[in-house]
C-alpha cells in the first residue's frame, strides 16, 4: 500500500465505495486539523507495510456527502472497508495500537 500523506477533495460517492472490491481504509479529516496531524505518524506506521490494503484520505467538512453518509463527527476517523462494507472504525486514534485493532 502507498501511505497517502495529504487529504484530497472528495471524489467518491457512497455507491462507488460500496462497489469497490478489496480492503480499504478511508480516512476522513483535514490537512489543518491538529488531531489529524498528531495521528499521522501512527497511521503511517500501521498502514505502510500493509501492501494489500488501499488507503484513501478524504478532506471532510460541513456538507460533504461522503463524510455525512458515514456519520463522521470527529477527525481523523479511519473506516476499514472490505468489499464495500464497513468492518470497523477508529475515531481520533492516539496510538498505533488503536489503529492496529481495526484489523484484529
Amino acid at each position: 500500500m502507498n501511505y497517502v500523506k495529504s487529504y484530497e477533495e472528495e471524489t467518491l460517492n457512497r455507491e462507488e465505495v460500496e462497489q469497490r472490491p478489496g480492503t480499504w481504509v478511508l480516512e476522513f479529516g483535514a490537512n489543518w486539523c491538529g488531531y489529524c496531524i498528531a495521528a499521522q505518524k501512527d497511521i503511517e506506521t500501521v498502514l505502510s507495510p500493509m501492501t494489500e490494503v488501499h488507503h484513501e484520505k478524504i478532506a471532510d467538512g460541513p456538507g460533504r456527502p461522503l463524510g455525512r453518509s458515514y456519520r463522521i463527527k470527529l477527525w481523523p476517523t479511519l473506516i476499514l472497508i472490505h468489499d464495500g462494507k464497513e468492518i470497523d472504525r477508529v475515531v481520533r486514534p492516539t496510538s498505533a495500537e488503536q489503529i492496529r485493532q481495526l484489523f484484529s
